[in-house]
């Protein structure tokens, strides 16, 4: 993403990119990855334990469809589309908020590994229409709810600013 020259007006700037050399003096180098890390760890827990009780409620039958891992990537893309468009457009978040439950939360929930696994056993015990559904329907089923959590923020953002 292209840092904005100063006095004009560009999209908002990713948090997670090299400073520039006018920006270093005002960071403190020293700060480390500790912290980051241990709220990485910390989210990751929290979203995999979240992610194991949702997989020990529904659990899914050998040669069946899925759906309670299509259903935890789908509601935790809807909730990246809305964090990412709050902490962007609508509010200025602590630098440990996006580790800690963008990746350390939502990428402990969701699980695109076990999609991939799942689909595989699918294959391997004989369902490959059903395989192929399911890595079709976890794919728009992900990006609808990406885009749909995004607009919903927006509105919402959008009313709250007229």
């Amino acid at each position: 993403m292209e840092r904005p020259r100063t006095g004009t007006t560009a999209e908002p700037v990713d948090p997670d990119l090299e400073a520039t050399p006018a920006e270093r003096p005002a960071r403190r180098r020293d700060r480390g990855q500790l912290p980051v890390l241990a709220v990485i760890a910390v989210g990751g827990v929290l979203g995999a334990s979240a992610r194991y009780a949702i997989a020990l409620a529904w659990p899914t039958v050998p040669g069946a469809f899925p759906w309670s891992t299509l259903v935890v990537n789908a509601a935790g893309c809807a909730v990246i589309g809305v964090f990412l468009v709050v902490i962007t457009e609508a509010w200025a978040a602590h630098r440990l908020v996006r580790p800690f439950f963008g990746t350390g939360v939502l990428g402990g929930f969701t699980t695109f590994s076990t999609y991939t696994v799942d689909i595989q056993r699918l294959v391997e015990g004989g369902h490959a229409a059903t395989a192929l559904g399911y890595l079709a329907a976890t794919l728009a089923a992900a990006m609808a709810a990406v885009w749909a959590g995004a607009q919903a923020v927006r509105r919402v953002i959008g009313w709250r600013t007229r």
